[in-house]
């Protein structure tokens, strides 16, 4: 969806390859041979993220484990970028304590946090739709994950979604149009 929002905004074609796997820490995705994938690669950024409850269980476990990449990434010259993640739907107490958490690694290491969690704050403090949670009250809908990609926009590439028109099928034009200005207050709000 990122590069529907920055092809639509910027011109800007985007190559990616995604090293996932469902409930993973950085540190299994370390011990899975990432680092490999990160100096193997010419990437102008590499996104970090989290097993999710883990930066508010054991904030100090996943500080050191975003500290393991910091020398493969000064080898690759990629900008180090984190996903600040939201709350569970049920927990949003839970965002101060991720929001913390990201932004004083972020400082530390000097890295870029794109605060995703900040915007979805925000969003569901102001607005009751669209929905931004899935029904297992933790992974992204549709909505959630165009909100996202809007974030990542406005942080990376420093677009404004202002005149931005992407159609997102599943999304009304309201709820698009209401997504980017949160995703834009977010990101401004962080910087």
């Amino acid at each position: 969806m990122l590069s529907l929002i920055a092809d639509a905004g910027k011109g800007i074609t985007i190559e990616y390859k995604v090293i996932s796997a469902g409930g993973a820490s950085l540190r299994r995705h370390w011990n899975g041979g990432a680092a490999d994938a990160i100096t193997n690669g010419k990437w102008d950024y590499v996104v970090f993220q989290e097993q999710s409850t883990l930066p508010i269980k054991n904030g100090k476990r996943f500080h050191e484990n975003v500290r393991e990449f910091v020398p493969v990434m000064k080898e690759s010259g990629a900008t180090m970028v984190l996903f600040m993640t939201w709350a569970r739907k049920h927990e949003p107490e839970n965002q101060k304590l991720l929001t913390d958490s990201y932004d004083s690694i972020g400082k530390e290491l000097a890295a870029t946090v794109v605060p995703v969690g900040s915007a979805w704050r925000e969003m569901l403090e102001k607005h009751d739709t669209p929905e931004l949670h899935a029904e297992d009250g933790s992974h992204p809908t549709l909505a959630g994950s165009y909100l996202a990609a809007c974030v990542f926009y406005t942080t990376l590439f420093d677009g404004d979604l202002k005149d931005l028109e992407t159609e997102v099928e599943g999304l009304s034009h309201e709820e698009g149009r209401l997504l980017r200005q949160i995703a834009q207050s977010a990101s401004r709000s962080e910087q």
